[in-house]
């Protein structure tokens, strides 16, 4: 998946702040419980969050959310995830 600067605005636009947050969260390396623990939420709201913005990105599964995340910006390997 290759995108433009303007696409990769525009592609992160679509997702909101939760969603946004959750997808990071995602590409660090965090189950769904892990996810909702850190959230306050349960695990099948984080699995929601996970598959709307998947669906939104028009990605197919985790490791693609996670290859999207590092592409745009929303990670990077110098990151680190701060304590819960």
């Amino acid at each position: 998946m290759i995108f433009e600067r303007v696409a990769v605005t525009e592609a992160l636009n679509v997702l909101t702040d939760r969603e946004r947050e959750v997808v990071v969260l995602v590409a660090h390396g965090l189950s769904n419980e892990e996810i909702g623990t850190r959230l306050f939420l349960s695990p099948l709201t984080a699995k929601t969050h996970i598959n709307r913005a998947m669906a939104k990105l028009k990605v197919r599964g985790r490791a693609q959310l996670v290859v999207f995340a590092y592409q745009n910006g929303l990670v990077v390997p110098t990151d680190r995830l701060p304590p819960a």
